[in-house]
């Protein structure tokens, strides 16, 4: 319980015992008509949700120990007026304990949750290999602590005839379908990225295989399922570096201390809506400098808000901070600067990978 209640911020977790407090004044301070014992009651229950089991205890004894001695002060322990008000702090002291155990018992079990998912999305996402040649990779995935299921995002590397190819991407939804979306899109990426000659290609290539696979789903993904996605090539000589945006985030350039957005020139429409827009935008190429780090990311990073509801800008967030030594260093950075962004709030899945040319 000690792991589930410390999700509290600590003001709130000595809520319970200012409510003794309060309720031990209000008794003493008021008419003998008015009494303290239900606050002293509320105390016990709320100390069960926000306290560990051994301080719901102790509060608890505290609050009935509490009531007997306001008992005895007002002259009415032993009457039936005073047992009364033992017992509903006694029951309530039972009430809060039998609510600790249940919270505690249902974050054990979302704990489990949350590992056996997080683990099935590395057994579908395996981490690329370090280094490719002139280029360093990283990469980095983290479930959304808010949800304990199977989320969409992907990335992978593939070394190819045509240069090292990259691919990021948000698949609609989370679970079951998500997984056997990523599957499709992952084994299409790895299949198509050897053989087809551009980005274009392999991007329509994708596309085809998803719509495919939608069109053996029943219920909404006939329709509405669609997958957000990026493709990236880096040349033969890793100087140039293309880039082809399915209405996916924008990835970043990190020279030295700088960080740039690479926004497509064109935008376009997600993978599966190819049908709504006549004609797909072509690549954006550019340059790669020696030393430069591209930076792709999911939502769970651009859309990760503080309190005040401002998203997350790596632009903003990271200049200045460089030059790093590394991808794996500058997603160190990355993923530390949004959870101080967002307070730790994380509603959506993130996984970002990076890549450095040296």
């Amino acid at each position: 319980m000690d792991r589930l209640s410390g999700r509290w911020p600590v003001p709130v977790r000595f809520v319970p015992l200012a409510v003794v407090l309060i309720g031990v004044c209000f008794d003493l301070l008021t008419p003998v008509d008015y009494h303290g014992g239900p606050l002293l009651a509320v105390a016990c229950v709320a100390a069960g949700a926000t306290l560990s089991f051994g301080s719901t205890l102790l509060l608890s004894a505290v609050s009935l120990g509490a009531m007997v001695g306001l008992t005895v002060w007002h002259g009415s322990f032993g009457h039936v007026l005073g047992a009364a008000e033992i017992a509903n702090v006694f029951l309530a002291g039972l009430i809060g304990l039998g609510v600790n155990r249940l919270i505690d018992r249902y974050g054990r079990s979302l704990a489990t949750v949350r590992t056996v998912a997080e683990a099935a999305q590395r057994a579908i996402l395996p981490t690329p290999p370090e280094r490719m040649g002139p280029l360093d990779i990283a990469v980095r995935y983290r479930a959304a602590q808010s949800e304990a299921r199977i989320g969409g995002d992907v990335y992978a590397v593939e070394d190819t005839p045509f240069g090292t190819r990259l691919l990021i991407g948000d698949v609609r939804g989370k679970g079951l379908g998500a997984v056997g979306a990523v599957s499709v899109l992952l084994g299409a990426f790895r299949e198509a990225a050897e053989w087809a000659a551009d980005l274009p290609e392999l991007a329509e290539r994708l596309e085809h295989s998803l719509i495919r696979e939608g069109v053996r789903r029943a219920g909404e993904d006939q329709t509405e399922g669609f997958t957000t996605a990026l493709l990236a090539e880096f040349s033969a000589d890793c100087r140039t570096l293309r880039l082809l945006n399915r209405g996916h985030p924008a990835p970043y350039l990190l020279v030295g201390g700088t960080v740039s957005a690479l926004d497509a020139a064109e935008p376009d429409l997600p993978l599966g809506m190819g049908g709504l827009n006549g004609s797909r935008s072509a690549p954006d190429a550019h340059p790669l400098p020696p030393g430069g780090t591209l930076l792709l990311v999911t939502d769970g990073v651009t859309e990760a808000r503080d309190k005040a509801g401002v998203f997350y800008d790596p632009v903003v967030r990271l200049a200045g901070r460089g030059p790093f030594q590394g991808p794996q260093e500058v997603i160190d950075a990355l993923v530390c600067d949004v959870e101080e962004w967002s307070g730790g709030r994380g509603t959506d899945d993130m996984a970002v990978l990076a890549v450095s040319y040296h």
